[in-house]
């Protein structure tokens, strides 16, 4: 019966994953197959019997799962000496782990918008908007732009024509990091500091 037959399951979080694989239907059946019976030989006959797949579709499936790099087909003996085909599904459990850790790490960031509504304690216009967006495609780092923020909130400034002129400041000068920014800076003031103190006054006529 029907109701007796065992289902095939897939994690949510997997398909993410899988959307960005461009996979065909027949290879993400065949994959969601190898998901639910991991390192299992490649039965063509058991897998039909499964998916409900005519064996050439499989074969074509498999091959393109191979071709993508998502699995991998390992030969192994049995305890009698028989060959067997295994599938290995460790490039794929790769894949999941990469895409887990960029969705962790978006989960972490602070949208750059909310960061300067809260900075200038008020909701951003349209314009500043399309200017904040323009300074990403022109170039400019999402640290490298808080970094003018910050600069501009410290000298009680809060508008965007000071940050882009700290901004253009900084790329004229060739920053790129914030610590670059912090250091070149740094050297600037020692040496201005160190010709302040260096020049004799003595002989100044003026």
């Amino acid at each position: 019966m029907i109701m007796k037959e065992s289902n095939l399951i897939l994690p949510c979080y997997i398909l993410e994953t899988i959307k960005k694989l461009n996979l065909e239907v027949n290879e993400f059946l065949l994959l969601l197959y190898f998901w639910n019976h991991p390192n299992s030989s490649f039965d063509v006959a058991e897998i039909s019997k499964v998916i409900k797949m005519d064996e050439g579709i499989i074969l074509t499936a498999f091959n393109g799962l191979l071709g993508k790099k998502i699995i991998t087909l390992e030969s192994n003996k049995d305890i009698q000496g028989k060959r067997m085909e295994i599938v290995r599904l460790e490039p794929f459990y790769m894949m999941v782990n990469e895409n887990l850790n960029i969705i962790e790490n978006k989960k972490e960031e602070v949208d750059i918008y909310t960061i300067f509504e809260k900075e200038f304690g008020r909701p951003l216009s349209s314009m500043e908007y399309e200017i904040i967006r323009a300074w990403h495609e022109k170039g400019f780092s999402e640290e490298l732009i808080i970094g003018a923020l910050k600069e501009a909130v410290y000298n009680g400034v809060n508008n965007l024509r000071y940050i882009d002129k700290i901004l253009y400041e900084w790329q004229r000068k060739g920053y790129k990091t914030m610590k670059e920014v912090s250091n070149r800076d740094s050297e600037s003031s020692f040496r201005e500091t160190k010709e302040l103190f260096d020049y004799n006054w003595l002989d100044d006529n003026e």
